[in-house]
């Protein structure tokens, strides 16, 4: 789905579903699904439970869509989908597993220079 959304389109869905659900909680398991990994990728909280419990996934898997500037990681059990230009609670070993798998991108891009230049600081 992310390889052919642009980046107003992503946006234009979290405006869409924020304000479905900021008065309600989602009550359908794929509403809750397509809320929460919005709701990470946007705004991020540090006490939000895919953050907490990192460090008991492994990374399998770290890909670039670079069409809406999303990068996501595959872990045992969940998936993460983070904006390029955010910073994100990661800790020290998930990066390291993230640059030991290495970035998957079609093409080099100037997208993914930037986003490993942020991970490595």
């Amino acid at each position: 789905m992310l390889k052919s959304f642009s980046r107003e389109d992503l946006e234009d869905l979290y405006k869409l579903v924020k304000a479905k659900y900021e008065s309600t909680r989602p009550m359908e398991d794929l509403d809750l699904l397509l809320w929460e990994d919005l709701k990470t990728m946007f705004k991020p909280h540090v006490k939000d439970t895919v953050w907490r419990n990192q460090q008991d996934y492994k990374v399998l898997e770290w890909k670039l869509y670079d069409s809406c500037g999303v990068h996501s990681l595959r872990m045992q059990h969940v998936y993460i989908y983070m904006l390029v230009e955010k910073r994100y609670p990661l800790t020290p070993s998930t990066i390291t597993n993230m640059l030991n798998k290495k970035l998957q991108v079609n093409y080099f891009s100037e997208i993914a220079y930037q986003l490993l230049k942020l991970l490595i600081k």
